[in-house]
């Protein structure tokens, strides 16, 4: 052999044994332990299970004892313990099934080997080396164990039940006897294929689960930075207006002054320097966002894209055209303006026009016929918005949102430091009520952000 052919072969039994080895220590520490690993309760039967496990536990042990004192010839002291070892192993396999399996097989030992010093006494013949309690006993203990380990540790199980049965069976030889290990081990090989098959189902709507709760996570969270970028995108071309405004005002200052000083000329130009960097500064901001949380296909008209550079952001100026449209959708829309009407903030009016735009679209959606009522009140201190919908006329059509508009409403509300509650109206309508503040909090980093109740719209 070549010297490559050498250093190749050695490579290949180095990976192999390193295989190997990792393999069996695996092995080692899942058969090798004490650790505790509760059987849980089951989810429609409860503790059901515990007690009947408990049940077969006495049975074995009163049964298998009697069997061994009747039909072994043991004394009732040592039948006690075998007997009583095999239905205490049942009951521990409910708490810690590895060392449960320990303890089954060891009685099991123990018996077949104190019993075949018995057979032969009498012309009747026994049933070993596995006795009918210390077979049900296996069984379930075997049963507890797949449950709960990998499948590699329950194969290994059974593989060492299995040659320790044939030990018995074909190497000590002698007396007449019932066979019971083909039996026995038959039995034990579908247990723990049962076993093993339950583990894996219950792994994998386990897991299916989680990816189920991930998905709607993140399905969540993803819409929340969406909505969130869209209510930066808009109030920052609110800001952006104002700052255009500056710019020009402070350009335009100097001419309407005769002879205006040269320190005011420097203060109005510096002015005007620093808006118009905010200006750029908000426009690259505009951009990033635009660029990192845009959906595909996304026209963002309403920020003002490169199509519509200049759009105004919507205010109450246009709540009538938006009701209209509503009406034109065959809707009955009434519209109810309490207090004194009074321009307010840019931030207010905005996210006051699409809290009323999103729950029409949801009153919409989720409640065909039903009446809509939109209500403003000019409070002192803010302004508050309501819209109610009755009960709908007919069954709801499924819808393809993505279920976040009151998520979406909640966090407008949150940036302005307002209130807002949403909840069922009389006679399966909906009703939903936000305070807007006109004077926006100093920091509302630290806010709370309540979840949207279960069974509203959205």
């Amino acid at each position: 052999m070549s010297r490559l052919g050498r250093v190749t072969d050695t490579g290949v039994g180095r990976a192999l044994r390193g295989r190997v080895g990792g393999w069996l220590r695996k092995l080692r520490q899942d058969l090798w332990t004490l650790r505790a690993d509760p059987l849980p309760p089951s989810t429609w039967l409860r503790w059901l299970p515990h007690g009947l496990l408990c049940l077969a536990a006495f049975g074995i042990t009163v049964g298998g004892a009697s069997d061994l004192v009747d039909n072994g010839h043991l004394g009732s002291g040592l039948a006690l313990l075998v007997a009583g070892g095999q239905g205490g192993a049942v009951v521990l396999g409910m708490w810690r099934p590895v060392p449960a399996w320990w303890l089954s097989l060891g009685m099991f030992i123990l018996g077949a080997a104190t019993v075949r010093t018995r057979l032969g006494f009498d012309l009747e013949t026994y049933t070993w080396p596995w006795t009918a309690a210390g077979i049900i006993a296996q069984l379930l203990v075997l049963l507890l164990l797949a449950l709960r380990v990998p499948t590699r540790a329950a194969v290994a199980a059974l593989a060492v039940t299995g040659l320790v049965t044939y030990v018995f069976e074909n190497l000590w030889t002698g007396a007449d006897y019932d066979t019971t290990g083909v039996l026995a081990v038959s039995l034990f090989t579908v247990v723990v294929i049962l076993g093993t098959a339950l583990r894996g189902r219950r792994e994998a709507r386990a897991e299916l689960v989680e990816q189920t709760t991930l998905t709607a996570e993140e399905r969540t969270r993803r819409t929340l930075l969406e909505e969130r970028s869209r209510i930066a995108r808009e109030l920052h071309d609110v800001v952006a207006h104002h700052m255009s405004v500056i710019s020009i005002q402070a350009q335009v200052a100097p001419h309407l002054v005769e002879n205006p000083p040269d320190e005011l000329r420097e203060n109005l130009a510096g002015i005007r320097q620093n808006a118009l960097e905010a200006l750029i500064e908000l426009r690259r901001v505009l951009g990033v966002l635009r660029s990192e949380h845009a959906g595909p296909g996304e026209p963002f008209a309403d920020a003002g894209d490169a199509t519509t550079p200049h759009a105004p952001q919507p205010t109450l100026d246009r709540l009538d055209a938006l009701v209209e449209n509503t009406r034109a959708a065959g809707r009955e829309v009434v519209t109810d303006i309490n207090g004194e009407r009074r321009p307010l903030p840019p931030g207010v009016e905005l996210s006051a026009y699409r809290i009323v735009q999103e729950a029409l679209s949801n009153a919409l959606r989720h409640a065909p016929g039903a009446r809509i009522t939109v209500r403003l009140t000019y409070e002192p201190d803010g302004l508050e918005v309501e819209i109610v919908n009755g009960r709908p006329t007919g069954p709801a059509p499924p819808s393809t949102g993505a279920g976040h508009g009151l998520l979406g409403m909640r966090e407008r509300v949150a940036m302005l430091g307002g209130t807002m509650t949403a909840h069922p109206w009389h006679w399966d309508g909906f009703k939903v009520t936000a305070f807007l503040p006109d004077t926006p909090p100093a920091d509302t980093s630290g806010i709370h952000h309540p979840k949207a109740p279960h069974g509203g719209i959205s």
